[in-house]
């Protein structure tokens, strides 16, 4: 269902990123129980204008998935934010499909996430739109679906196809063609680009990276289109639960969120990353909210607009 996002009377808009959630079927799983009581104290503290899941919201198991995934979803809703959604390597992995989780969440009035052109890869490749105060829009938000594993004769990841590529380059261009100014973005995504190991190189970086960075063997391009579009602040991702880094690579941020789940390995505390937005400016600010009511890792960006 639709729900309009609209900048606050003072200018803000406020995201609350949570992913890598892996809840399981099981309600009295204590880990999962700890889990949803994190979320509830990052959003009782943030109060967010919408959430974000990057992915791996639930163990895909032998059985229960549907029923995993209709318990975080019902927990979401409890606030009454629009929420959206994209896919992880997890989510899928067994005995439900992407198509067949997407099914379910049409059931819930707060999702705002939609399924996408069929003719491309992946499930849940979309745009959301921010209003502002003149009820025109101010800033533009890409969705797409990372996918889950590459072929076995290639190994590791999965990654952002060619097709969704020139999808996000054809809905740069309707925006920009659309609007008297250059709409500021973000892109939302599961799996981790291969630009996330460069911008550690060579890169402005704040955060903590403890982990490798698993992003996939193949590079599609998609970094390069949002380069040449020059309409996105910054990507935000999941997947690698002990890294939440930001960093800045040739005027784009690359950005972790933090991993939720108690259901999986992971060394920081759980948390979930916040972005804000600001009104008829090119710039966020983000920062973590820990679940223990902590903030850290605080990163401010700035965008240059040609």
């Amino acid at each position: 269902m639709t729900s309009k996002l609209a900048f606050r009377q003072d200018g803000s808009f406020k995201i609350v990123q949570l992913t890598d959630l892996h809840i399981g079927a099981n309600d009295g799983n204590p880990a999962d129980v700890r889990t949803f009581k994190g979320i509830t104290e990052i959003i009782q503290h943030e109060m967010p204008d919408l959430i974000v899941i990057t992915g791996d919201l639930i163990w895909s198991e032998a059985e229960g998935s549907d029923q995993s995934y209709r318990r975080v979803l019902d927990y979401v809703s409890q606030w009454g934010i629009p929420f959206a959604i994209v896919y992880g390597n997890h989510d899928s992995e067994a005995n439900i499909t992407r198509e067949e989780l997407f099914e379910i969440q049409k059931g819930y009035e707060l999702s705002i996430a939609e399924r996408g052109p069929e003719n491309i890869h992946g499930v849940g490749n979309y745009t959301l739109t921010v209003q502002s105060a003149n009820e025109e829009e101010g800033a533009v938000l890409y969705f797409l679906d990372s996918g889950a594993y590459a072929p076995k004769n290639i190994g590791n990841y999965g990654w952002i196809h060619s097709d969704q590529v020139s999808w996000f380059t054809a809905e740069s261009r309707k925006y920009a063609d659309a609007s008297t100014k250059q709409l500021p973005a973000l892109a939302f995504f599961h799996i981790p680009l291969p630009e996330y190991k460069e911008v550690l190189e060579v890169g402005k970086v704040s955060g903590h990276k403890l982990e490798q960075v698993c992003s996939p063997q193949v590079n599609s391009g998609l970094f390069a289109a949002i380069l040449e579009a020059e309409n996105v602040m910054g990507t935000f991702v999941g997947h690698d639960h002990d890294n939440d880094y930001c960093g800045e690579l040739h005027g784009i941020s690359l950005c972790y969120g933090r991993s939720a789940g108690y259901n999986v390995y992971g060394a920081l505390e759980r948390g979930a990353r916040v972005i804000k937005l600001f009104e008829g400016e090119h710039r966020f600010e983000s920062w973590i909210r820990q679940d223990n009511g902590e903030v850290t890792s605080r990163y401010s960006h700035t965008h240059k607009v040609n």
